[in-house]
């Protein structure tokens, strides 16, 4: 009988967890890093232990303390979640060993699917399509391209596509060490690479009775390196192609009974456009896009996880699949900029109706540079796919997100577009459409001028607020007689725009076709081109956020006067985010060709190169590997001598 259970995880999966368990009636422990001490998870448990640190390896990864937190805060039971120790083999035995009840599949399942390498060779015995291997060594110019993959691991890291052979052994060597470092298991293979294939996976949960069910199938197929962006249930490949369902249910039900399974799992192929599948991998434990399987058969996958635990039995049949769900995730990142991951207060992050949001964060949330980077999933339900996409997409335009960059955009721009309505959803989707157009300059520069007009309206607010009875009101900067127009400038992105108006008895003087109808600290209504538009205007100390119809755009105002302490040497690389340097492959003195990659940082479970900007010499290194480093800091100076 479980009466409480710790969760091995953190952020919107922990939530998720305890959400289920209050509804059995059961008590919740968290466990949380130094870090994410006040992330709302932490204060939704019943008890919570502190694990000292802010790395993984410091804290999610420690089985021995995590055992030690059950036993302190007096759980039975333990759920892993995903990523972290979901899949580890020797933590699942190490649960069970202490005493407790282990929410997962069996220990001998966890291990045979622990090594890709050996998983795809079980597979083949038991009669489920598989990509044919190919030892690296042995790759010739005929096999390519080629997906070079870490064994032990998954979420895109220790992935490489390789299309010259000249490149194979140096991409061998770069997703070695990051498979080494993201999961303490170099070992990596290589298959041949689909580049237009679609990620289709089957949900299964058995018992430990031998039902095992197939629970609808998922479409996995837009990813950025390798990591999913949006998924659905069910899939459109699968749908306009009336076989195909029943083979791969049959070949996931096979896979689960080949090693013994209990418990949720998914089983994962990669399929053409013909309805040819093989098997990619199965993940032992519940996936991050298992909402939408619920959304469309009624289940709670969690609670399911429960009950097989506890030894109940499931019924003969799974529900059937009703209508159409999406899930998209909402990552604190910069698509157009290499998807570079984005730190910080997440100031305000609510949605204008009810759709279901399985979420980590919450206003006033710091989101780290330690784990993941998503922020939460949206998921969106109804009976008619393009409906359910086109909702979702209103949904997420109309969100507010102030504090933290998101991909909030290109995840509406995905959903809208003509060849994902179309179901044209394969895993080259971005290469073949981009990522998005990005915010007009236009929408910025009206967007900069409300927010000026905001700030002068507060500050004329300010100032008349503090003196009772004072002059009568008039705007900033009015003069009797034609003269300089106010001025301010502010940062979006790489570009600085200057907004320059006047406010006179004609009424608001700038370039362009536009009219002051109204305006106040927080609220500004223009007529622009002839179109009313309300201009809402958040201020966050060095931040303004300007929400409107035309769209949602982040400005850094620039101050007029520069401390010298925050200038840097013409040249300088600065770290783009923070992160740890885990690889240097220059030296001072080194002559570098533009775009050459100098230095590689690690963040957000995701690797990033900093390149050489301009041709030159390395004239400084102010950083060595292993180093943590914050959003800023000089990493190098490229220079034309040294």
């Amino acid at each position: 009988m479980i009466t409480s259970v710790l969760v091995a995880n953190r952020g919107e999966i922990a939530r998720r967890i305890f959400r289920t368990a209050r509804a059995l009636g059961l008590s919740t422990v968290a466990v949380y890093s130094t870090a994410d001490a006040r992330m709302p998870f932490v204060d939704e448990a019943d008890a919570a232990v502190h694990l000292p640190g802010n790395a993984p390896g410091d804290t999610y990864l420690r089985a021995e303390l995590i055992i030690d937190a059950a036993r302190r805060a007096g759980a039975d039971a333990v759920h892993p979640g995903y990523g972290f120790l979901s899949e580890n083999a020797a933590f699942a035995q190490a649960v069970i060993d202490a005493g407790l009840t282990w929410i997962g599949p069996p220990v001998d399942a966890i291990s045979s699917m622990g090594s890709k390498i050996e998983a795809k060779k079980l597979m083949a015995a038991a009669g489920v399509p598989v990509l044919a291997e190919l030892t690296p060594a042995a790759v010739a110019a005929s096999d390519l391209p080629v997906l070079v993959k870490a064994s032990a691991g998954g979420g895109g890291r220790g992935m490489r596509v390789v299309s010259r052979l000249e490149d194979l052994a140096a991409e061998i060597d770069a997703a070695s060490a990051e498979a080494l470092s993201a999961f303490g298991d170099g070992t990596v293979f290589c298959e041949r690479y689909l580049a237009t294939g679609r990620h289709i996976e089957v949900q299964v949960m058995a018992d430990r009775h031998g039902t095992i069910w197939a629970v609808g199938e998922r479409e996995c197929s837009i990813q950025r390196r390798h990591q999913k962006v949006v998924e659905e249930a069910p899939s459109p490949l699968v749908e306009r192609i009336p076989s195909m369902r029943a083979e791969l249910f049959d070949a996931a039900r096979k896979a689960a009974a080949a090693i013994g399974y209990v418990g949720a799992g998914t089983v994962e192929f990669l399929a053409d456009e013909s309805g040819n599948f093989y098997f990619l991998e199965m993940n032992t434990r519940l996936q991050v896009e298992h909402p939408v399987t619920e959304e469309t058969t009624g289940l709670d996958l969690v609670e399911l996880q429960f009950a097989v635990a506890a030894g109940e039995r499931l019924p003969v049949n799974p529900p059937p699949t009703v209508g159409h769900a999406i899930e998209v995730r909402l990552y604190a990142e910069d698509p157009l900029h290499d998807w570079q991951p984005q730190t910080g207060t997440l100031h305000r992050f609510t949605l204008e109706r009810e759709v279901r949001v399985d979420s980590g964060v919450e206003d006033g949330s710091e989101v780290s540079p330690y784990y993941d980077a998503m922020l939460a999933k949206v998921i969106e339900f109804g009976p008619d796919r393009t409906a359910v996409a086109r909702r979702l997409a209103g949904v997420l335009e109309r969100a507010t997100i102030h504090g933290v960059g998101t991909n909030r955009e290109l995840l509406a721009w995905i959903l809208r577009h003509p060849a994902f309505l179309a179901g044209d959803t394969d895993t080259a989707f971005f290469d073949k459409y981009g990522v998005g157009p990005g915010t007009d300059d236009a929408v910025v520069r009206v967007s900069a001028l409300a927010a000026a007009l905001a700030d002068a309206a507060g500050r004329q607010a300010g100032v008349h607020g503090r003196k009772a009875g004072g002059p009568v009101r008039v705007p900033s900067g009015w003069r009797n007689l034609p003269s300089q127009p106010q001025r301010k400038s502010y940062r979006a992105g790489d570009a600085v725009h200057e907004v320059e108006y006047r406010l006179t008895r004609d009424g608001l003087v700038v370039d362009g076709n536009i009219t002051l109808l109204d305006s106040g600290p927080e609220r500004v209504v223009l007529e622009v081109d002839g179109v009313r538009r309300v201009f809402g205007v958040a201020a966050y100390g060095g931040l303004v956020c300007v929400d409107s119809s035309l769209g949602s755009v982040s400005l850094t105002p620039v101050e007029r006067f520069v401390d010298p302490a925050d200038q840097v040497a013409a040249g300088s690389l600065v770290a783009p985010m923070p992160g740890t340097v885990i690889r240097v492959g220059v030296a001072v003195g080194d002559v570098v060709k533009q775009g050459q990659p100098l230095l590689w940082l690690e963040a957000m479970k995701m690797e990033h190169t900093i390149a050489a900007p301009a041709d030159g010499v390395v004239g400084e290194l102010t950083v060595e590997a292993g180093q943590q480093v914050e959003v800023g800091a000089v990493l190098a100076v490229v220079g034309e001598d040294a």
